[in-house]
């Protein structure tokens, strides 16, 4: 893999497997277990528990993209229910039966997902939280035991720690939560009425986005993305993938594309398996690899 691509490359291999948090029902029912009733109740209390007993304000902002009252909706009543180390907890064992049922045992005891893990904890533990609240939060859990969830837990610090240099990226080009969503809908990542409905804005929140990009030259009146857009948009995924080389550059080449190796089978389970549904949120499609090298 080429050093401008290596960041992009990992997160499309280590995010489906990240993904399974949110799709298993092995999840929802230890959110259920903890009196969150409801998927986005067991969503935000899961996610945010790293941080700890946080307000939804803090939550608003780190997830960037949500409209407050989504977050509000659940928090901090969840943390009258489970404190968030009784939701780490429960995080943490709801994973092992949702690595385990779906990748099988035979699998999550492999020598090759041992030494996933491994890797992966190694490029977590490098990644720099300077300015990051969410991957330094990952980051801080103690080592699980069990390899899988090692691996999960592992992959979850990295992907946290790229999103929060997503955010620090729109942040820096002046792209609010919906005008950034309503991009990378209008790029065909996503789906934007799937968009609109999860995060919770109504529909004058984003026709107002759509205005402001229309302003900018990034979309049409029709909406379509622009050639100014589409430049924008590819400028940010670029500043992005940039901002995430930090773990990839301490693992070192060899062992990175090793990594990436050992995980295509899994991200191509999970995308195969359709558990992630289309214009999921964070645009994961089916990738066509080139062997890691």
């Amino acid at each position: 893999m080429r050093d401008g691509s290596v960041a992009r490359a990992m997160w499309e291999r280590f995010e489906p497997v990240h993904q399974l948090v949110y799709f298993s029902p092995e999840v929802r029912e230890a959110a259920e277990g903890l009196g969150l009733r409801g998927y986005w109740a067991g969503y935000f209390a899961l996610r945010a528990a790293p941080l700890g007993p946080v307000p939804a304000s803090v939550v608003t902002s780190c997830f960037y993209v949500f409209h407050p009252d989504r977050a509000a909706a659940a928090l901090p009543d969840a943390w009258a229910l489970a404190s968030p180390q009784h939701v780490l907890r429960a995080r943490e064992q709801a994973m092992d039966a949702a690595m385990t049922g779906f990748f099988g045992p035979d699998v999550c005891a492999s020598d090759e997902l041992a030494e996933a893990a491994d890797l992966a904890w190694e490029a977590a533990r490098a990644a720099d939280t300077a300015g990051r609240v969410l991957g330094a939060a990952n980051q801080s859990l103690p080592r699980p035991a069990q390899p899988h969830v090692r691996l999960w837990q592992a992959v979850t610090t990295l992907r946290e720690h790229r999103g929060d240099g997503h955010v620090a990226v729109l942040v820096s080009r002046r792209l609010g939560p919906v005008e950034a969503l309503s991009l990378k809908s209008a790029a065909g990542e996503t789906d934007a009425s799937f968009q609109q409905r999860v995060r919770r804005w109504d529909g004058e929140e984003w026709r107002a986005a759509q205005a402001r990009l229309r302003e900018r030259g990034w979309i049409d009146e029709d909406g379509h993305i622009t050639g100014a857009g589409t430049a924008a948009h590819a400028q940010m995924e670029a500043e992005t993938d940039a901002a995430a080389l930090t773990p990839w550059q301490a693992l070192g080449a060899g062992a990175t594309a090793r990594l990436a190796r050992l995980l295509e089978p899994l991200a191509r389970r999970v995308l195969d398996s359709g558990i992630v549904p289309a214009g999921n949120p964070v645009g994961l499609t089916g990738t066509t690899w080139d062997t890691a090298g």
